[in-house]
Order: C-alpha cells, then structure tokens, then sequence
C-alpha cells in the first residue's frame, strides 16, 4: 500500500471495525480529475467460514467511512469512493495474508524488477517475516513485502466448479471437445 493509503487505512479501520468488518486493505488511486479510494472488506477470522461480505455491509461501510472521510478530509479534491468485498481472486496486502494462503497460487506484481522479473504467478511457499517465498516455474522466489506492488490469489476455477468444459477426459463419455472458433470482427 502507498503511505496515503496507509494514512487512510489507519483512519478507517476503527470504522470498519465498529460494524463487525474488518478492513482488508486500501488502493488509493489518485488520477487527473478525481481520484479513486477502493477498500476491501472481510469478515474477521472468527467469522471466516460462517458468513461473508454482503452488499448491506458494503452499504453501511460506504455510509458511514464517506461520513468520517467529509469530517477528516483525507483526500484533496474529488474521488471516487469504493466497498467491495475481497471475490474469489482476493487480493493480498500484508505478510499475514500471504500465510493464511500458503500453498494457493498467486499473481503479484512487483514495484522494483526483481531477477529480470515485474510481473510472477507462483505458489505461496511461505512467510517469514517480511519475505515472502513463492515457488515459480518450479523454482523458488523470494521477495520482500515492501516490494510488491499488488498481489491478488489466482482461483482454482475447477475447484470452484467453475471451470469452462474441456477437452474430453479418457473414461468419460459423452462429453464432446470444444474447439476454439476465430473471432469475428
């Protein structure tokens, strides 16, 4: 996260905590003619598995941090203010994230080249400290938290049961190939 966001995190959390909600981490996008302020929510540990961010929580959170950003004014000029809640490719900001998915596939991109390397899709190895192991290509990577830009969980679709159908599988009948048709422009 950016020093702003950090500043902003730091204000809105009792806020978001206050609901039952915890705040999973801030983008501040500042951009010509408005700036964009996106806050991710979660449910606390506790809660993990029993419930998860509706679109009321995103409501109430919404109404009640724009109430505490126009009394503490944070950001100069406009922006566009944003609740979401953190979907199935869960994008990771701190050291403690990244351990609560050891062995899930993420995608992170890096503010500094590292090994020739901005961008990486690997499996989170481990967590010590502030660095952070990843396995690529079957090699491993490591990299310090302060050095990634944005890091999101890639979802394993089959599992989810949201995989497109394939090719056929060998002892499954009945399901045809699909072949890819040329776009039309």
């Amino acid at each position: 996260m950016t020093d702003k966001a950090t500043q902003i995190g730091t204000l809105l959390a009792p806020t978001v905590e206050s609901l039952g909600l915890q705040l999973l981490g801030i983008e501040y996008l500042p951009a010509p003619g408005g700036a964009v302020l996106r806050l991710y929510l979660d449910v606390p540990d506790a809660e993990a598995g029993a419930r998860h961010v509706t679109i009321d929580d995103c409501e109430a959170v919404s109404r009640e941090v724009s109430a505490r950003l126009d009394v503490e004014d944070p950001i100069s000029g406009n922006y566009t203010l944003e609740v979401s809640s953190p979907g199935v490719d869960r994008p990771l900001f701190t050291p403690a994230q990244f351990a609560r998915f050891v062995g899930e596939k993420a995608k992170v991109g890096l503010k500094l080249p590292q090994e020739g390397r901005r961008r990486l899709t690997g499996t989170i190895v481990a967590v010590e400290g502030e660095r952070i192991e990843f396995e690529v290509d079957g090699q491993p990577f490591a990299v310090e938290a302060g050095n990634i830009d944005k890091a999101r969980l890639v979802p394993d679709w089959e599992a989810l049961g949201l995989a497109p159908a394939g090719e056929a599988k060998p002892g499954k009948p009945g399901r045809k190939a699909r072949t890819a048709k040329p776009a039309r422009h």
